[in-house]
């Protein structure tokens, strides 16, 4: 596929979130303001994608990913509107029309540049960090197909850090965003139990027995 592949259709209209969208992983969204609701009106009508891109002061960042609408959950009576996207792919901004009530872009969309696979045992090690992860949370996560070409994005939902997913998510190498995300699984699982030491000890500092005795202190 090129690089340079343009949108048939025109223009991408845009929605900005403070999300960072991955291929193939799904978004449920609440529409509510008025602009929204007509441009996914009119994206599930003509069977259309719209661009997530990530919202930052009064911009978007450059980099984002396309969704299309799998499903309507819900319509309300006053026009909001409950849906099911689906990632699909990303996209470079390469300019901004302010034409409509939404923002719409001139895209390109981008692949990645090899298509070399993260090695064996990093892709073992991500997942084993994945699984740990996802029970530490308590999450009800299936653990993707090691398989997968984009094992990266899979296993990189688990994380809410903006900054490493929209970095991630302008990478261009499998194999490197594997690395990535084994060491940011790696630093979330440390995380994790260094909250679960850190709640431990204040519960244990809330019995009397552990709580130095103050009242001779002047």
């Amino acid at each position: 596929m090129s690089h340079n592949t343009k949108m048939p259709e025109g223009l991408l209209p845009l929605f900005p979130l403070e999300v960072v969208l991955f291929p193939n992983t799904t978004l449920p969204l609440h529409i509510f303001e008025e602009r929204y609701k007509e441009m996914i009106n009119e994206c599930i009508a003509q069977e259309r994608a719209f661009g997530v891109v990530l919202s930052r002061g009064n911009g978007v960042l450059r980099t984002g990913s396309t969704a299309t609408v799998e499903q309507v959950l819900q319509r309300f009576d006053d026009g909001r509107l409950d849906i099911l996207t689906l990632g699909r792919r990303r996209f470079e901004i390469l300019s901004i029309d302010t034409e409509r009530s939404f923002f719409q872009a001139e895209v390109r969309y981008f692949e990645d540049d090899d298509s070399e696979p993260a090695s064996a045992q990093t892709i073992l090690k991500s997942i084993g960090r994945f699984e740990e992860l996802v029970k530490l949370t308590e999450e009800d996560t299936e653990t993707p197909d090691a398989d997968h070409p984009e094992l990266s994005f899979q296993l990189a939902q688990v994380s809410t850090d903006l900054s490493f997913r929209q970095t991630l998510l302008q990478m261009r190498s499998e194999a490197d965003r594997m690395e990535q995300v084994c060491e940011h699984l790696g630093v979330l699982l440390e995380r994790h139990k260094l909250g679960k030491e850190i709640k431990k000890v204040a519960r244990l500092n809330g019995h009397g027995k552990h709580t130095p005795d103050l009242s001779g202190l002047e």
